[in-house]
Formats: structure tokens, C-alpha cells, sequence
């Protein structure tokens, strides 16, 4: 995998989140690179969420889910968070086998409704 890191801080505005891309497959000395990357991109830019791009992964595999689970925590440990962004079927399926949640983009959040829902009304039925 190759990355360029840019000289000088990142631009950002407030509503452009950090994102990381990712292309795989990641090869094990480079998940030290990466925290990194996710720790400095949470301190340069003030976000409290680093988006990570996993379209470009490759294959899932346990590389991947040991690398996500990684940047997850050195993020949490920076008072952040990581969310991905366009995962494949495959890696879901395989994060949610072993136990991982990630928020992801262009989901709802839990407990609030998909927008366009609304929730049906008998006739009847008691108001609330």
C-alpha cells in the first residue's frame, strides 16, 4: 500500500470530515503508519470522527479486521471515533461475525429512525 502524507496541515472546513483513505491489501508494518495518520488527523483538524474509506481495501480478511479494529482504538484513545465509509458486503458480514460495530456512512444512527419512516397509526389508538 502507498500513501502520500502532504507537508502542513490538512484543509478542512466544518463540513468536510478527516478522511483516511485505505488501500489494500494493508501490509502489517503499515498499521503503525495508519494509527498515526488517525491520530494526527484528529489532532490537526479538531474533528471528533475520522471517516475511513474501505472501498479500496481489497478482499476482507482478518487484515482488515485487525486493522479497522486498531485504528478504532488508537481513535478512542484520542478521544475520536472512525466511521467507514462504502464497506463491502463482505466486510460487514465479517465485522459484524466477530463482534465489531462501526458506525458507517449513510446509515441511521441506532434508535433514530431511517429518514421518510413513519410509524403507523391504528384508528383507535390512544394518544400518547
Amino acid at each position: 500500500m502507498s500513501y502520500a502524507r502532504l507537508p502542513g496541515l490538512p484543509i478542512v472546513d466544518a463540513m468536510t470530515p478527516a478522511v483516511l483513505t485505505l488501500v489494500g491489501p494493508v501490509a502489517r508494518d503499515e498499521v503503525t503508519g495508519l494509527c498515526d495518520d488517525v491520530r494526527r488527523l484528529l489532532d490537526t483538524t479538531g474533528a471528533r470522527t475520522v471517516v475511513c474509506d474501505v472501498a479500496g481495501l481489497g478482499p476482507p480478511g482478518l487484515g482488515a479486521v485487525d486493522l479497522l479494529a486498531r485504528l478504532d482504538l488508537t481513535a478512542r484513545r484520542a478521544g475520536g471515533r472512525i466511521r467507514l465509509r462504502d464497506p463491502t458486503p463482505a466486510l460487514h458480514a465479517l465485522l459484524d461475525l466477530v463482534g465489531l460495530r462501526f458506525e458507517v456512512e449513510g446509515q441511521p444512527e441506532q434508535r433514530e429512525p431511517a429518514l421518510g419512516v413513519e410509524e403507523a397509526v391504528e384508528p383507535g389508538d390512544p394518544a400518547v
